[in-house]
């Protein structure tokens, strides 16, 4: 009998720190998922990734396994490490908090590439430059 896949749930879970608290154990809790086996997975997945929010698409099946796919960080957490600021601008039209240079915005482009709909780096530049100018970020060189 083949496994049927019974949910998909989206998370969002700092690299290498996943723990059964919220969001992990609200999440998987109501589907039957042993808890601990994900969160020690996880965690073995992503410890090059420690203090970063990663999100993930966890599969559960019919018979209570699960398997999960990790994506790339949020651009707008990448962002805010690159210009090294704590959060974006309330208004961002006004108020810039900080600055990202374009080779900044190429190596987070390279990060999310895969993630991205985009057919080259450059285009995907072009996106991850959009997401930085909505946060209060200037785009220099």
């Amino acid at each position: 009998m083949a496994k049927e896949l019974v949910t998909t749930i989206k998370v969002q879970v700092m690299g290498g720190q996943a723990t059964p608290a919220p969001p992990v154990g609200t999440a998987l809790g109501p589907h039957g998922v042993n808890i601990g086996q994900f969160v020690m997975q996880f965690n073995e997945r992503t410890k090059e990734f420690t203090g970063t929010t990663i999100p993930v698409i966890i599969s559960v099946y019919n018979d209570r396994s699960f398997d999960f796919v990790l994506k790339s960080p949020p651009a707008a957490i990448l962002l805010k490490q690159a210009a090294q600021i704590a959060k974006g601008s309330g208004n961002p039209k006004a108020d810039k908090v900080g600055t990202v240079t374009q080779a900044q915005l190429e190596e987070i482009a390279k990060t999310k590439f895969e993630d991205l709909n985009a057919p080259d780096i450059a285009q995907a530049a072009r996106i991850i430059a959009g997401t930085a100018r909505s946060m209060g970020l200037e785009v220099v060189g």
